[in-house]
Formats: C-alpha cells, structure tokens, sequence
C-alpha cells in the first residue's frame, strides 16, 4: 500500500504512536520515529520494523522545538530523499481543575500536544506544496470535542489540534494534501494500565462496546487515512472510540 513512501511519526516509542510505526512499516512504508526518549530507546522497535522488511529511522527531538522540528524535517530527507506522510501523535497531560491548574501544567501541555503539532506542520508544509501531494494526521482526542473535567489544558490543545487541522486542510487542499484527525477515546496504554481501577470502570461505562481500544484501533484509522483508499477525505476528525463520545 505504502511502497516506496517514507512516513514520520512524533511520539512513536511506545503506545498509540508505536503502534501507528508498526502499521504503517507493515503495509510497506519506511519509517522515522520522533521522541523525546533517547534514540537507543527505540531499539526494540527498530528491530521489529526491521522484521517486516522495513527501513527504519529513530530521531531524538523535542517537539516543542520549532526549530528542531525543521531540522527533523531536513534529516528524514536526507536520509530517504522524499517525504510522503506526517502523523503528529506526541502527546502529554498534566490533569488538574482549573482552579488549581499551574501555569507550567498549562503551558506543558499546550505547547506540546498542540504547539508540537504546529511545528511539524509548518515544517513539512513547504515540502507537499512542492510536490502536490502528502497525507497529514493529527491525533487529537474525544476531550478535545466534549471537554472533559480536570483537563482544561488537554481539551483546549486537543480541541486546537481539530480547528488546526480543519484550517490546514483548507490551506493545502488546492495542492493535493490530505489533512485529517484521529480522536480516540480512553485507549489500553501502559499509563492506562497504571491508572486507577475507578478510572477504567467510569471509562467502561461511557463506550458502547464495553471495551478499551487498542493502540492498533488506532493504528488502523491512521493508516487508512493515509491510504489511496482515503484520497478525497480531507478536513475531518474520526473517532476512534467504541461509541464514548456519544
């Protein structure tokens, strides 16, 4: 499906980025990972990438950085000559009620989940103009369209990451680039895992389908979105959430 592209993923060591790093590697792309983590970190994965007869590229780099999210940018081209899809799914929260929110758990999570999926727009931008083509994925949350109690941070980023990716969506569209978002609802990640038992059974008690999602439900949207199969869908935000948001 992805033969011959090359694809970046931010936040892609572990969880829902990882297992987008996988999917897309799986139906043919070459892949280069971002994370905060150290590059060593993403040895596991490499490997596995590696297995399904993929290349591989792990990137150390903050994406709050707008200048290193340029330089990223730069370094996958280099390193394969083309750039063909960007999914931005680094992502951090810092929960709190407003009322006691700090001005550091604010500007952490804005500048990360919806700065971070700036930079890495406007870095790539330039690029699929050139080309009249590219597929960009932004992963945003249910939060960021119902808002959700104890994180305003998280829901304003998320709910930015949406009007972001609608407003792009217009920008690129005369130059063939498809621009869409993926909103998940309460997903089986090892920091859900951790969570409290309350948290979980609340969650149950909101998705229609009695089940977490998986980072591979995710994975899947993504990848068809990125697909040929997804060439005159532009603009819009897929729940991927058992029925939660409703």
């Amino acid at each position: 499906m992805f033969a011959g592209e090359v694809a970046l993923v931010t936040g892609g060591y572990q969880g829902i980025g990882r297992a987008i790093a996988l999917d897309l590697a799986r139906h043919g792309a070459r892949v280069a990972v971002i994370d905060i983590q150290p590059a060593k970190r993403a040895a596991a994965l490499l490997d596995e990438i590696s297995t399904l007869g993929s290349r591989a590229l792990a990137i150390q780099s903050d994406v709050t950085s707008f200048t290193a999210a340029g330089k990223v940018i730069a370094q996958v081209m280099d390193k394969f000559g083309q750039l063909d899809i960007v999914v931005s799914n680094a992502g951090i929260n810092r929960d709190s009620v407003v009322w006691k929110m700090s001005e550091e758990q604010w500007d952490q999570v804005i500048s990360v989940d919806l700065k971070g999926v700036f930079n890495y727009i406007r870095a790539v931008a330039p690029i699929f103009k050139a080309q009249s083509s590219g597929k960009i994925v932004n992963i945003t949350s249910i939060n960021g369209l119902r808002g959700k109690f104890g994180q305003a941070n998280y829901s304003a980023a998320k709910g930015g990451v949406v009007a972001l990716t609608k407003t792009v969506a217009r920008e690129l569209g005369r130059f063939n680039v498809n621009v869409n978002a993926v909103a998940p609802g309460l997903v089986e990640t090892e920091m859900m895992r951790n969570a409290p038992e309350s948290v979980r059974e609340a969650a149950l008690q909101e998705i229609l389908l009695g089940r977490l999602g998986q980072p591979e439900d995710i994975a899947a949207a993504v990848t068809f979105l990125c697909s040929p199969r997804a060439r005159h869908i532009t603009g819009q935000v897929f729940a991927v959430d058992g029925g939660q948001y409703l």
